[in-house]
């Protein structure tokens, strides 16, 4: 297999000449574990493992190697694994805050052409989690697609399709079923040879019996979700790229049982581009779209042309990321904290001189 199989282009071509390092060779990160990324490329696939520098780098506050990346490797004599000197410039890449209290950024993939957000039409199905991945896939800079799996135990399948349809914003939605195979036809006839496509979605949806189906072997292990509320259990422990027979790529991922949003403010914009354009029509620029007079938003939840719930939704996750920003962006924390006090002192002046009216 050569980097071309792998995804090695023109943009990549140029990276690489514009800072290539000297007895490096360019390779494709393909899995990872603790410590360890295996690599593929112009030579026999291996494990490699940070150079000293690298590490130091990467402790110090730079990016670890995340699959699919494409880094740069040397070998040395008397060594079994590579090192890896330095990652490239990620064309693309889907991040999400760690999990937890701590305020940081993880990369789950880079380079990725297509995100499939894969959802299961069972017990566990819900919209908001739909949202929240497509979110953070359009900042990504990969193209989100929605595949709506396990269409065979879902007797309003179409209904639900639709439904998403209408939140989705131009992303395409495939209805398949992983097990029987339906709809599959459709989506690989949107793979193309040398594109790289994450599989991105909660544990139980179903991602690992998709791969293994597109694979056409038993690959990936899998289990069945529980009855009594379809959650599944991580069955896929690690991050590892495959390549189709069509000559695509495939990056399996386990499923994310929380994600938090990073930096996402264009894929919010995007992902909630509808209420966005009526909150445009509003009265007032600063409308809060809760009982202000002229307010669109408040207008279209009255007709049904927008859901409660989908307001909502947009609410909570601007919310979210206007924290985030306030904690990552000093400035900003030390604007809202003026702005806040600013506010509390005109309301006790308020109530002052509300008191000295009664006097």
């Amino acid at each position: 297999m050569s980097i071309q199989d792998l995804g090695w282009d023109a943009y990549f071509e140029a990276l690489w000449h514009e800072s290539e390092s000297e007895g490096g060779v360019p390779a494709r990160v393909v899995s990872q574990q603790r410590g360890l990324w295996r690599v593929a490329g112009d030579f026999e696939e291996c494990w490699a493992e940070p150079s000293g520098k690298f590490r130091k780098d990467s402790e110090g506050g730079g990016d670890w190697p995340a699959v699919g990346d494409w880094v740069s490797v040397e070998f040395q004599a008397g060594q079994a694994n590579a090192l890896i000197q330095r990652i490239l410039p990620r064309r693309s890449r889907f991040v999400r805050k760690v999990a937890g209290k701590q305020i940081a950024e993880q990369v789950i993939v880079a380079n990725i052409d297509v995100a499939l957000v894969v959802a299961a039409l069972d017990g566990d199905f819900n919209v908001r989690r739909i949202e929240r991945y497509l979110a953070q896939c359009w900042e990504s800079g990969a193209r989100p697609a929605i595949v709506l799996n396990k269409a065979d135990v879902c007797e309003e399948s179409a209904e639900l399709a639709a439904e998403i349809e209408g939140i989705a914003m131009g992303a395409p939605v495939l209805l398949v079923s992983a097990k029987t195979g339906e709809g599959l036809d459709a989506l690989e006839a949107s793979f193309q040879r040398g594109q790289t496509i994450v599989l991105l979605g909660s544990s139980g949806v179903g991602k690992s019996t998709l791969v293994n189906r597109l694979l056409d072997e038993e690959r990936q292990p899998t289990h069945a979700v529980r009855e009594s509320d379809s959650r599944g259990r991580h069955t896929t422990t690690s991050r590892e790229l495959f390549v189709l027979p069509s000559g695509a790529m495939i990056i399996d991922t386990p499923g994310l049982r929380e994600l938090q949003l990073w930096n996402a403010a264009e894929g919010l914009t995007q992902t909630f581009a509808d209420v966005d354009e009526l909150a445009a029509q509003c009265r007032f620029s600063d409308c809060q779209h809760a009982k202000e007079p002229g307010c669109a938003v408040q207008g279209a939840l009255t007709s049904g042309t927008l859901g409660a719930d989908r307001l909502e939704s947009w609410r909570k996750l601007r919310r979210e990321q206007e924290f985030l920003l306030r904690k990552t962006n000093p400035e900003t924390g030390a604007a809202q904290k003026k702005r806040i006090k600013i506010l509390m002192r005109q309301v006790r002046q308020k109530y002052q001189d509300r008191d000295k009216g009664k006097n």
